[in-house]
């Protein structure tokens, strides 16, 4: 690849995204990196959550890089900082950090059509300019806080998961705790084990199901160190175990009976009170929200110290929480496990395309994306872990690296066509997202329930409805003819 036709490329974000994407293009020749990163190190989401108990809820052998295997975790699914010191290994590794600039925050940015670059502009008043601009700041980077009245008035100590206060003593304390979701469910059995108090305030049960986790030896490791093809073997037998349930959530959705059998007996078997067992049965049909994994979680909840709370909270005062029955429960600290803001891809920032048109503007029923990655009008740019490509049942790794490979062929291509930009084009956008919203429509998350995967305008902007190995498929040889292409140069007819 010629350097004069090689793309300058800007990446937002050092999670597994960013830091995957940053590699490869460098595996292919394509050096001239920037990576933004607001905080002062590598990680992403596994950098932020450092709250008692965080950890992954997919095999770790599967939740890691195809390309950089390692033997050597502590247990089956790890936890966050294994994780956090895997993708600090891998900056290093591969030599990634010296791309990156750090405490540099992007606020914006806007095509300049003339020049074919990104102006990307940055917190600190100054701009870089850059061909392809690639975004991979995750869905689950903006911690999403309840507009309860009167929160700001409280005057004890408040903090959310995703900024957990490791300075505050939870001992002798009364905690209030907010949501149930799956920071709550790793936190919470913290937190009722080391404050006098505790109280969930519990909007919908959850469906928790057994973890089947457990620590590697150090024996198991040698060997998936030494023994060839070992490791490679765990990780697609991870895989076949866990991508057949993907039709358990879409148009075969008996097949989840199962797994409602293996939480009904969970819950029997850990919850004795019926009183309490009938607050943790959820009304809404599994697969709809989040399925959540813990082995502790509902034994916390059984201790004396702790009780669920089901009446909705109406405001918060100085002293505490009041609840529809209009009870204040006083306490010295309230704990946020309300989850992140994942349908406001990209806030807050304003990413304007062709002929000045904005993407928050033009995602305003809700966000859409050629694959997830790419969207007619703004050319040169790609998302990755974008629109309707989360999964609930697989690893996001498996697909990140599948958006990976889909955009070094389409920057190698910019390289090797002398062309100023692609774009996608429209009725290929809209063709795909019909197919994708069809299919999302006959899947359980289509049942009504209410949960992050829906934007405000009811349509569902996460989730991939369907196998991993088809999207794969559908990524894995760039198509020339969903885009328009600009050339660099254009041929000038003068009459004579």
């Amino acid at each position: 690849m010629r350097a004069s036709t090689m793309p300058s490329v800007a990446i937002i974000g050092t999670g597994f995204g960013g830091l995957g994407m940053a590699i490869q293009l460098k595996k292919a020749g394509i050096t001239d990196l920037t990576i933004f990163e607001k905080a002062a190190d590598v990680g992403g989401v596994w950098r932020e959550n450092d709250y008692p108990g965080a950890a992954c809820d997919v095999p770790s052998h599967l939740y890691s890089f195809s390309f950089a295997p390692k033997s050597d975790w502590s247990r089956r699914f790890a936890p966050q900082a294994e994780i956090y010191q895997y993708l600090r290994d891998s900056a290093d590794k591969y030599d990634v950090r010296k791309h990156v600039r750090f405490q540099t925050e992007v606020r914006g940015s806007e095509f300049d059509e003339r020049a074919g670059e990104w102006v990307i502009y940055l917190a600190d008043g100054s701009t870089h300019r850059a061909n392809v601009l690639i975004t991979a700041t995750g869905q689950l980077s903006r911690p999403a806080v309840p507009r309860i009245p009167g929160i700001d008035s409280f005057e004890g100590e408040i903090f959310h998961s995703a900024t957990w206060n490791h300075d505050y003593e939870l001992e002798g304390k009364k905690v209030a705790v907010i949501g149930t979701g799956a920071s709550a469910i790793q936190f919470i059995p913290t937190v009722a084990e080391k404050s006098a108090h505790m109280k969930l305030f519990q909007r919908d049960a959850a469906y928790v199901i057994p973890k089947p986790d457990y620590d590697y030896s150090k024996s198991a490791n040698a060997l998936f160190k030494h023994v060839p093809g070992l490791l490679k073997l765990s990780r697609w037998a991870t895989y076949a175990e866990l991508e057949p349930r993907a039709a358990a959530f879409g148009d075969l959705q008996f097949l989840m009976k199962p797994f409602q059998w293996k939480f009904r007996s969970f819950l029997a078997q850990e919850i004795k009170d019926p009183e309490l067992r009938a607050k943790l049965t959820p009304k809404d049909p599994m697969g709809c929200k989040r399925i959540l994994m813990s082995n502790d979680y509902y034994r916390a909840l059984a201790r004396p110290n702790v009780d669920v709370v089901t009446d909705g909270i109406v405001e918060i005062r100085p002293e505490g929480l009041v609840t529809a029955d209009g009870t204040l429960h006083a306490v010295d600290a309230i704990v946020l496990g309300t989850g992140f803001a994942a349908t406001d891809f990209l806030s807050p920032m304003q990413v304007t395309g062709l002929d000045g048109a904005g993407l928050n503007d033009v995602w305003q029923e809700g966000a859409e994306a050629h694959l997830g990655m790419t969207v007619s009008g703004f050319p040169n740019f790609f998302m990755l872990y974008g629109p309707n490509t989360n999964l609930s049942h697989n690893s996001i790794v498996f697909m990140l690296e599948s958006q990976i490979a889909y955009v070094r062929q389409a920057i190698e291509k910019l390289a090797e066509e002398n062309l100023k930009w692609l774009d996608v084009r429209p009725d290929v956008q809209s063709e795909f997202n019909t197919r994708i919203q069809r299919k999302l429509a006959d899947s359980v998350w289509a049942q009504g329930c209410k949960s992050w995967y829906t934007h405000a305008s009811g349509k569902n902007t996460q989730n991939w409805p369907g196998f991993t190995f088809s999207y794969r498929a559908a990524t894995r040889v760039l198509d020339s003819s969903d885009f328009v292409a600009q050339p660099k140069t254009a041929l000038v007819l003068v009459n004579a």
